[in-house]
């Protein structure tokens, strides 16, 4: 069954201003969204609908495709049913493309899962109904004012409290996923119809940025809950990989060091990464060491490995720029691996950033994929299988 992810992001947000690329935990809002959809095993193509040139452009750098909005339809009274129907209108006119399924997501929703958008969808395509949306359980008073001023409850009565397990159990609508039957949704032109099913996430989960305070708790969520290894992709970006650069400490060591009573130093290396590293080689993968480290250890070690470093590096990322510029690699072509918070320009600069089980929780969110491999325990090897595998060369 075919589906389609459309990810409506216009450019004209007011409490935030443009929102949906600046930066939440080292990423724009809407990188978050489209990762959670290319790592969906549902989702056959993920679509932006912008209005906005610098929006269509990280979009683009993320895996999504564009189709840009008319101003029409782009104003703040406009109905993201509208940019929906005018993807679909474009697809089908440009390639004769219609999709069975349509998943439209909300780049707002930055807690959204892979599994969040597969359940969703599900609903609809395996589960008989023809129209779907994330919701989770609600059991809270509501109430309203009538135009005396006088509070009258609306999911109860005012006069009677009924214990919570006595209560009928109510839904709150998360605007995370919606899922629905392509046919149904053109003849309907709205979201719901027909028999309407629930994905259900936790409260904790359900969240929608509209304003500068819920900016605040996503990313006090985020950095508590974040787990970058759910995002693994199905990314054109894993397969475009043309560099690998890493740090040393805490990616090729366990972050420990030995002194003797002489006061030398030493480490421990992990002979599996050394095997990964040829691995890349051979593939044609230029592979490059950047570490802040002074210890003659660094250069030890990747002279034995054979690849160029840098050590003693307090501006990391220079050194990466000049790296990737020698060897005339885009930055999206490059992995980085780093463990702490110096590690946190390079992470941010490049196409994939990864990160060891064990890194520094701070640089935990900026990362799209987290190894299962702590530091030292063969990271690099672990990166080489995922890259090869995306992408078998020679």
């Amino acid at each position: 069954m075919t589906v389609l992810a459309i990810i409506p992001a216009r450019g004209g947000s007011k409490s935030i201003p443009r929102k949906n690329i600046k930066p939440l935990c080292g990423k724009p809002l809407i990188a978050w969204t489209i990762e959670a959809a290319h790592a969906a095993e549902s989702i056959g193509r993920v679509v932006v609908s912008t209005d906005d040139d610098e929006i269509a452009t990280v979009s683009r750098s993320f895996g999504a495709e564009v189709v840009i909005r008319p101003a029409e339809i782009s104003g703040d009274l406009a109905s993201s049913e509208s940019a929906l129907l005018h993807v679909l209108q474009t697809l089908d006119n440009l390639e004769d493309y219609r999709p069975e399924v349509l998943a439209f997501l909300q780049c707002t929703s930055p807690l959204t899962r892979p599994e969040d958008i597969d359940g969703t969808v599900e609903m609809v395509s395996e589960g008989g109904c023809d129209s779907a949306a994330t919701m989770t359980p609600f059991h809270f008073f509501i109430w309203r004012e009538d135009r005396q001023g006088q509070m009258t409850g609306v999911n109860h009565r005012a006069t009677q409290r009924l214990m919570r397990q006595e209560r009928e159990v109510q839904f709150l609508e998360v605007g995370a996923v919606y899922a629905m039957r392509t046919g149904g949704f053109l003849e309907n032109r709205f979201r719901f119809f027909g028999r309407i099913g629930k994905y259900i996430i936790p409260s904790s989960r359900a969240l929608e940025i509209d304003e500068p305070e819920d900016w605040t708790r996503a990313e006090a969520l985020m950095r508590a809950t974040a787990k970058p290894s759910q995002f693994r992709r199905r990314s054109t970006r894993w397969a475009k990989i043309q560099a690998v650069v890493t740090d040393f400490d805490g990616v090729m060591t366990d972050n420990r060091v030995r002194v003797d009573q002489d006061g030398n130093e030493s480490v421990v290396c992990h002979r599996g990464d050394g095997w990964g590293i040829s691995l890349l080689r051979d593939a044609g993968i230029a592979v490059a060491c950047i570490s802040t480290e002074e210890n003659p250890v660094v250069r030890a070690r990747c002279e034995k490995l054979g690849i160029p470093y840098w050590q003693g590096q307090q501006e990391k990322l220079l050194a990466l720029r000049e790296f990737l510029g020698r060897q005339g690699i885009e930055p999206a072509n490059c992995l980085y691996v780093g463990n702490d918070t110096n590690d946190a320009g390079c992470l941010d600069y490049v196409g994939i950033a990864v990160v060891p089980r064990d890194a520094a929780s701070e640089v935990v969110p900026l990362a799209d994929w987290q190894t299962r491999a702590a530091g030292g325990e063969g990271v690099l090897r672990e990166i080489a299988s995922l890259i090869l595998e995306e992408n078998p060369r020679g």
